[in-house]
């Protein structure tokens, strides 16, 4: 018995001593396969420089993409404050015309995104290529304001979501470029802060544009709506030209040191090289990689049903006016629940950064949102629905851009893989904003029971799913952690045919075997 006793100990303090070793020998392998600079620092330098390097791209970076994101997000979402400064009126919309052109933008939107992605990593200068797409969706938004008739807006709307497919799924890419895992989930916060922001501004702007501006140069409010906000979008892009970077080995204010420090922080951290150039990079290879990886398809599940809860947003100016305010105030009114969205979203990434923790983060949030599409659909009473509209934001977004993050951390290589996977998530997510904008006319108000029901059930199945993945990704990290790696035919280069395979990433599994071996595991 005694002998019996004693087994699990020394199984125990011997799989406590491989795992030391194992961690040793990794830590060994990283610093020898270093490059000559990164070997030169001690431990103190490289955290110094480290420290100096993210600093200097967080200051070019995050200011330039909020600030580009809040202009992509009002000139995308103007038009439900422009119906409240006379839209419909002057354009004599009828019927579901209205959900129609809000509905169209992201057919646009959706055709766009994969190819646009796959693109700009294969161009390799995201400061060239998203500088120059925000001029041109500046110059449609701005063409808005010409519009006379529904046909008019309904073509200046596709064209609109045509291009700005470019950014949003760009910029998560090209935030996944520059930050290793545990840094990109607050830096993806603070990209979708500008949605956030921009909600909370539009109703000021529209406000005042409304209030100042309607009959000027004998022109409606709402046009000026679109001239101000897209003239802006013009001016800043102009100036992201000179403030962006490009990729790691492709932005010319970067040393060389820094350029080898920032890629090889990245190599580190995932255990296999990220962008070289733009002749390793293949459109329908990566596209193929994604396709193939099961997790791909669960995360798509997991964004679809959060941004199909998030489509309240796109006609929140018109649920909150069914508390019965006046147009002004109801705009006003559209700006605190955006506020505490942009605070909540900003704690719950840092905390997720800070533990390395993904699915309590994203499901948690979304709890809160159940209960805020329940309360809104039950009552018409005007505390509780506001409660309820005060929720619905936070509990939809806090969640919602650890989950974008989760992309990056859960299919991290190769780079045309990943920008494939991201494009292709947030165009399938967006294609729940083309019907989901039926789900809230007019005469459906003020409880919107159907949309609010919907929308409810989609965030319940978003947490259901994303259960689904973390016990996947668990899974799969005992597999890496017990030396596991899957069996297959592949050609070994050298004429021989099967041998077993580089990658566990052909049986969808995601992970290359050299990343494994340097300690990569998925963060759960």
């Amino acid at each position: 018995m005694a002998d019996v006793k004693e087994l699990p100990d020394n199984i125990s303090t011997i799989s406590v001593k491989q795992d030391v070793e194992n961690a040793e020998y990794v830590s060994s392998r990283k610093r020898q396969e270093a490059p000559a600079y990164i070997q030169s620092l001690n431990p103190e330098q490289r955290i110094a420089a480290e420290k100096a390097l993210v600093r200097k791209i967080d200051i070019r970076l995050i200011p330039m993409i909020i600030i580009i994101y809040i202009l992509n997000y009002l000139d995308r979402n103007n038009i439900a404050a422009a119906r409240l400064a006379g839209l419909e009126e002057e354009l004599n919309l009828h019927g579901t015309q209205y959900q129609t052109a809000v509905s169209i933008l992201f057919v646009g939107y959706l055709l766009m995104q994969v190819p646009s992605n796959l693109f700009l990593n294969k161009f390799g200068k995201p400061a060239i290529y998203l500088s120059t797409a925000m001029v041109i969706w500046g110059i449609i938004s701005t063409a808005t304001a010409g519009v006379q008739s529904f046909g008019g807006l309904i073509a200046v709307r596709f064209f609109l979501g045509f291009v700005e497919a470019a950014y949003f799924p760009g910029c998560l890419y090209y935030l996944s470029s520059w930050y290793t895992r545990k840094e990109l989930g607050f830096r993806t916060a603070m990209l979708y802060s500008g949605s956030l922001l921009s909600g909370a501004f539009s109703g000021l702007i529209a406000a005042g544009i409304t209030e100042g501006l309607d009959g000027a140069h004998g022109l409606r409010a709402w046009r000026w709506l679109f001239i101000v906000e897209g003239a802006i979008t013009i001016g800043v892009a102009m100036i992201a030209y000179f403030i962006l970077p490009n990729f790691p080995r492709t932005t010319a204010w970067l040393s060389e040191e820094e350029k080898t420090l920032a890629a090889w922080r990245l190599e580190e951290d995932i255990g296999e090289d990220d962008w070289v150039d733009s002749k390793h990079q293949s459109f329908l290879h990566g596209a193929k990689l994604a396709a193939k990886d099961i997790k791909m398809w669960i995360l798509m599940i997991i964004l679809f049903c959060i941004v199909f809860s998030g489509s309240v947003t796109n006609f929140f100016p018109t649920v909150v006016e069914t508390l019965g305010y006046s147009k002004i105030n109801s705009l006003l009114l559209t700006c605190p629940p955006y506020v505490l969205g942009v605070i909540t979203t900003f704690i719950n990434a840092w905390h997720a950064d800070r533990t390395g923790e993904r699915y309590f983060h994203i499901t948690g949030p979304l709890y809160f949102a159940v209960i805020a599409f329940i309360l809104a659909a039950a009552t018409t009473t005007t505390a509780p629905r506001y409660l309820a509209m005060m929720l619905m934001i936070p509990g939809i977004y806090s969640g919602y851009v650890v989950c974008l993050g989760w992309i990056s951390n859960t299919l991290p290589r190769p780079a045309a893989k990943r920008a494939a996977a991201i494009a292709a998530i947030n165009a399938v997510s967006n294609t729940s904003s083309i019907f989901a904008s039926y789900m809230f006319p007019s005469s459906a108000g003020p409880r919107y029971i159907v949309a609010m029901s919907l929308c409810c059930t989609t965030a319940a199945i978003a947490i259901i799913f994303a259960t689904v993945l973390r016990f996947m990704l668990v899974s799969l990290n005992k597999k890496l952690d017990r030396g596991e790696f899957v069996e297959g035919a592949v050609n070994n280069g050298n004429g021989n045919g099967a041998n077993k395979v580089d990658s566990v990433l052909s049986a969808g599994e995601g992970v290359p075997e050299e990343a494994a071996r340097k300690g990569f595991r998925f963060l759960v």
